[in-house]
């Protein structure tokens, strides 16, 4: 007989219904509920429906005929408050291992009677676990919010009871469901792993959560998201949702879900939401209707009803699903998946994350003095304030001597759990002492971090220590610490985290990406001279240890660094802020810090810091007795700059400019008063002063010379500053303009993963213009807000726009939403990467509203008309579908036409070179070359200015279109504009560009090129074109052995938010536009003009080169820089690969999204092929065959 994950793998599967509503249908009253067995129990029992199952065993096993009739694959046991904690309720905890126990053979025998008459269907026992009555994480008492009347032991121990009579009873699943506290739900899994563990058995476990409202979380206050982190360690069959509300409501976060889960999904909702009676109105039909949209849309394995379901409704469901395809379970990166309330996920292009470390009596006098008076409100403070600063994880640390540790740490994180705003991240919890680490971990309802475990005491305590951290569901540091002691040397700390490492992955089961190893950060300049390599050896570990341990984070406890300067505060953040800088370059990607206290790296003054990084690199023997003479003038300087604020007798620019990048908030609102007094307009000490104070905090933090927290102060300040001008700026606008009835309304958005948008920017301020009243959602818009504000704003047409090709993915979600959620308003597709095509093939026929493609702006209007005209309307959507229909009719037959190769053939068919006779170049350069602050002024002349006017819909090659008879004077404005606003742009520095390069040694094999440590798999044409025309691949132009391959990423966007921002509050959108096409053509200029250097320089094979900027438009060349996303490598994944070998967001401030769309806009990345052979090509459709 097939398993239950066998047929989850080939069909939807069907659960039962409730268990509660046909009882009720029953009519039982007292005496059926107490039988003859409790006729003389001193409690109430009626309402207790588990106890049926000793009473009313025939009853239960009715119920359960009924949902097999129905068509039910999975019965649950009539056991959902049969644990001894609801019990105790009745009277009956002493029962309740009973109780499961009869439930599952009742079950058991009515699966087995069943399958006897029909024996090729399997079916199924589950063994249902309730949540309790109870919540670990909540207090039942608002007066003491410390108070839980409930334990997690308390929970391991109810539910392990249960579990026990459910599996001696027979059951094949395990279903811990209707989870309302997660904390509940994760002493569920922990009992229920232990006892398969001790009892030697694997049979699958399913976990539901229940969504209370319409907030989308949990009763204890989880994302859906939040909640899967924090149960997923559970080796999960499948995890769903179920109860609190109907198909309709539950939708939402059972997409969420279902996105977010890497294994099976399944719901049984409610029918409907309760009248006001309490009862369940929904008919089987109108559920199962639902539920069909839910498994059309891919969104389940596994459906079934949860309260006021029926057996109706089962056999409607199994009608509603049949030969409906399954949902294709999604295939995750391995990231850390970490949760407060909320999810966090740390990705490889994730900024350094900070860990909060002011809750730690060991490392905060403040925070040990509040504990140990048990000032708990106050401590609680320190908490929030670390969040406020910019820590995403909080370190919590009760190791005090007179401390009671582990009900410190308790009452701490109960108190803490309170509080949404502190909450709402993970919790590290820090500790030497294992049973305080262990009663952490039973307080935390989220996925955390346990702070640390080590081979200290020998490998049999790490293992047993490290398999409890996986069963409480938690990430864990290991500190570079063995048998011998605490690694000190670099050859130390890489022996000790590998030979952890090893065990952790190989015999433990521990997931790389939950491993984050602390390779010990200890004190420099200490006089000691075995002392002088530590930071050295700390950063050269941190490298390694990314390098050789694949998925594994790097942090470590910063403020180690400079204990012998304790008292010195000044020094002391100078060299954390120094240290940092090159930690983070070195791999150490979080660390526990002080989020409110770090030095600027670029305001430290340079001679210091020269001394400071002398210390931590051991650059000379004298380097600890130059720092510390000058640690005492430099803490004198700084107490003089602090008690005398000479900055406050700057010109008020300066001192915005100074206050933004310092995070000083005390005086910034009489600044920006007084800066407003002195210029002619409010808005104008945004777009000056304050605008520059941001742009330098902005080119700070790209080059990782301010961290996070520094940022956040930052915008805090600007945040107080713009609080102070906004009703200035309201009311010159009020005074300024009248305001005129809208045509219509029309929301657009750059879809989710896509940060591109100056086309549809260009596209609103068009429709402005002619009188529409235009929504503007921005960039990165999730479906929900798309259609939500559509909604809210009753909007009479809806615009999308993106650049990147997984943005039409996003476009054919919205389209299907749309359909979903019974829009009926047109829908506007628009984005380069768009086409009449795409929308007719792909988009079109999954909405039944109008969807017009819109080519570009000076099209929009006229569209817009037609669609709000109620003459113009039926007669121009009739049009679109004709010529869509026509579209999708010609592509059909064209594609019947095409004849596809295999692979085999078109390998066959691929370009011929002679590798014997050819020598690939050797670079002058090897490895990374990093471009700081690129000269602007040298990019001038590599620009190609024909896309400047196609992005304007000025059709034309210049710089002939200067002289085109029909708008050539409005291109020479336009060309007058841009030049004028380049040369400010270049003058005033308002845009900073940024590059990085290298070259690696690889060769190729088929389709993929191979690298030391990495690899790139490039798709191949398969189109056949004859036997005489080549099928090509990227990789078909390096050389099976001894060749090099080049990368890059560019940009010339920082700077440009801001300076668009600018513009946009002047309202200017002329110039907010200008500026993003500028920057575009920057960033391609720039990229031709690497290209240009690489090839004469940096990899020198074409050293005579000679071109001038028209012959490199034409690419007249040798070699080709292709980028993922186009032509010949449509797959933008592969730019993770880039990202992590160029190390390109620390080096550039590159960002990629989830869609790995690049962040700023105006950047480029891709590949140097030398090869003269080599050259530009598309794939077409083949890519997704190979």
């Amino acid at each position: 007989m097939k398993t239950i994950k066998e047929l989850l793998a080939e069909r939807i599967l069907i659960m039962d219904g409730a268990m509660g509503t046909m009882v009720q249908s029953y009519d039982l009253d007292e005496s059926d509920f107490r039988g003859d067995r409790f006729r003389n129990h001193s409690f109430d029992l009626i309402g207790n429906n588990d106890i049926l199952n000793l009473t009313k065993p025939n009853i239960v096993a009715d119920i359960h005929q009924a949902y097999l009739e129905a068509g039910a694959d999975i019965i649950e046991t009539n056991t959902f408050n049969a644990n001894n904690i609801s019990q105790q309720d009745y009277g009956m905890e002493n029962v309740a291992y009973e109780i499961n126990l009869e439930a599952s053979r009742i079950a058991r025998k009515c699966i087995e009677e069943f399958m006897d008459k029909d024996l090729p269907k399997p079916r199924f026992v589950a063994g249902a676990l309730g949540p309790t009555n109870r919540t670990a994480s909540l207090s039942p008492d608002v007066s003491d919010p410390g108070y839980r009347n409930v334990t997690f032991d308390d929970l391991v121990t109810a539910y392990s009871d249960q579990a026990r009579g459910l599996l001696d009873g027979g059951v094949d699943i395990l279903l811990i469901e209707t989870v309302f506290d997660t904390l509940n739900c994760k002493a569920a899994i922990f009992a229920v792993r232990q006892l398969l563990e001790h009892r030697n058995e694997d049979i699958p476990v399913m976990v539901s959560g229940t969504i209370t409202d319409a907030s989308g979380r949990t009763l204890s206050g989880q994302t859906v998201e939040a909640f899967w982190h924090s149960v997923r360690h559970g080796d999960l069959l499948a995890v769903g949702l179920n109860c609190a509300l109907g198909a309709e409501q539950i939708r939402p976060y059972l997409d969420a879900l279902s996105s977010a889960a890497d294994v099976f999904s399944f719901v049984y909702p409610n029918a409907g939401l309760p009248n006001e009676f309490g009862e369940y109105d929904e008919t089987p039909e109108k559920l199962a209707s639902k539920i069909n949209e839910f498994a059309e849309s891919g969104l389940v394995n596994m459906v079934g009803g949860c309260c006021g379901t029926t057996p109706e409704h089962i056999k409607a469901l199994v009608e509603a699903v049949e030969n409906v395809p399954l949902r294709e379970v999604p295939v995750l990166e391995s990231y850390t998946r970490l949760s407060g309330l909320e999810p966090v996920t740390i990705r490889p292009d994730s900024n350094f994350i900070n860990v909060g470390e002011r809750t730690n009596v060991t490392g905060s006098a403040k925070f040990q003095k509040l504990i140990s008076e048990d000032n708990y409100e106050e401590a609680v403070s320190v908490a929030r304030q670390q969040i406020e600063n910019g820590a995403q994880i909080i370190d919590v640390n009760m190791d005090e001597g007179l401390l009671d540790s582990e009900a410190a740490m308790e009452l701490f994180l109960r108190l803490v759990a309170t509080e949404p705003d502190i909450t709402k991240v993970p919790v590290m919890v820090d500790s030497s002492k294992w049973s305080v680490i262990e009663t952490g971990l039973k307080n935390l309802q989220g996925k955390g971090i346990v702070n640390s475990i080590s081979l200290k005491e020998g490998e049999e305590e790490f293992v047993r220590q490290a398999k409890l951290v996986r069963r409480y569901g938690a990430a864990v540091i290991v500190m570079a610490f063995d048998e011998k002691g605490q690694a000190a040397s670099y050859e130390r700390k890489v022996q000790i985290c590998s030979r952890a490492y090893r065990i952790l992955t190989e015999e433990v089961g521990f997931p790389p990406e939950d491993i984050i190893f602390d390779p010990n950060i200890f004190a420099v300049a200490t006089g000691i001279p075995e002392h002088n390599e530590y930071a050295k050896a700390y950063l050269k570990a941190a490298q390694t240890i990314k390098e050789t341990l694949p998925g594994v984070h790097v942090s470590g406890g910063v403020s180690n660094l400079s204990f012998s300067f304790r008292g010195n505060n000044a020094i002391r953040e100078a060299m954390h802020s120094c240290f940092l800088y090159h930690a983070v370059q070195s791999g150490m990607d979080m660390g526990i810090v002080n989020a409110g206290q770090l030095a600027v790296y670029d305001d430290i003054d340079p001679e210091f810091r020269e001394r400071i990084e002398d210390v931590l690199f051991n650059r000379r023997e004298d380097a600890t007795e130059r720092l510390v003479e000058a640690a005492e003038s430099y803490r004198s300087a700084r107490k003089k700059r602090e008690k005398d604020q000479a900055w406050r007798t700057l010109p008020v620019e300066e001192r915005l400019e100074y206050a933004l990048v310092e995070g000083i908030a005390d005086f910034v609102v009489a600044d920006a008063e007084e800066a407003r007094q002195k210029l002619e307009r409010p808005i104008q000490v945004i777009e000056g002063p304050l605008m520059d104070g941001m742009n330098r905090v902005g080119d700070l933090f790209g080059a990782g010379k301010m961290f996070l927290p520094q940022v956040v102060k930052s915008a805090r300040v600007m945040k107080k500053a713009v609080a102070h001008l906004v009703p200035f700026i309201e009311e010159e606008q009020e005074q300024a303009g009248l305001s005129a009835l809208a045509k219509g309304r029309i929301v657009l958005a750059t879809v989710k993963g896509d940060v591109h948008d100056i086309g549809k920017n260009i596209v609103g301020v068009v429709l402005g213009c002619n009188g529409y009243d235009v929504i503007d959602l921005g960039v990165m818009t999730p479906v929900d807000k798309i259609l939500n504000t559509a909604k809210k704003e009753k909007a009479d047409i809806i615009g999308l726009s993106g650049l990147i090709t997984p943005s039409l993915d996003q476009m054919v979600h919205v389209a299907k939403e749309m359909e979903r959620e019974s829009f009926d308003i047109p829908l506007l597709i628009g984005g380069a990467t768009t086409s009449r095509k795409h929308t007719a093939v792909k988009i079109e026929e999954n909405y039944s509203g109008p969807i017009i493609h819109v080519i570009d702006a000076s099209r929009a209007v006229g569209v817009v008309g037609s669609l709000l005209s109620d003459e113009k309307r039926d007669e121009f959507v009739a049009d679109t579908r004709e010529d869509f229909k026509k579209i999708r009719e010609s592509h059909e037959a064209r594609i019947k036409r095409v004849s596809v190769l295999s692979l085999d053939v078109a390998r066959e068919r691929k370009i011929k070179i002679d590798w014997d006779k050819y020598e690939p170049p050797l670079p002058k350069l090897k490895g990374i070359q990093v471009f700081e602050d690129y000269p602007l002024d040298e990019l001038v002349d590599y620009i190609d200015w024909s896309p400047f006017f196609h992005a304007w819909e000025l059709k034309g090659k210049f710089p002939r279109i200067l002289d085109n008879p029909k708008y050539g004077g409005e291109a020479k404005k336009l060309f007058d504009d841009g030049k004028e606003l380049l040369q400010k742009i270049i003058s005033d520095k308002q845009l900073t560009a940024k590059a990085v390069i290298g070259f690696y040694p690889a060769h190729a094999e088929d389709e993929t090129v191979y690298l030391e440590q990495a690899e790139f798999h490039f798709p191949r044409q398969l189109v056949d074109k004859g036997k005489n025309k080549p099928n090509y691949c990227l990789a078909d132009f390096i050389a099976p052995q001894n060749d090099w391959l080049g990368m890059f990423a560019v940009t010339a966007g920082h700077g440009l938010q801001n300076l668009v921002s600018e513009f946009e509050e002047q309202n200017d959108d002329y110039n907010a536009i200008l500026a993003k096409v500028l920057a575009d053509r920057l960033a391609e200029a720039l990229t031709e003009k690497m290209h240009q250097r690489v090839r004469i320089e940096f990899w020198g094979y074409a050293a005579d080169e000679g071109l001038d900027n028209e012959r490199l438009i034409k690419e007249e060349y040798r070699g080709i820089r292709p980028a993922p996303g186009y032509a010949a490598c449509p797959e933008h994944k592969v730019k993770d690969t880039i990202w992590k070998l160029l190390n390109v967001q620390e080096n550039t401030g590159i960002t990629l999204t989830e869609t790995r769309a690049m962040y700023p806009a105006a950047s480029v990345s891709g590949w140097y092929f030398s090869h003269p052979e080599s050259r530009y090509f598309s794939t077409g459709k083949s890519q997704l065959e190979q």
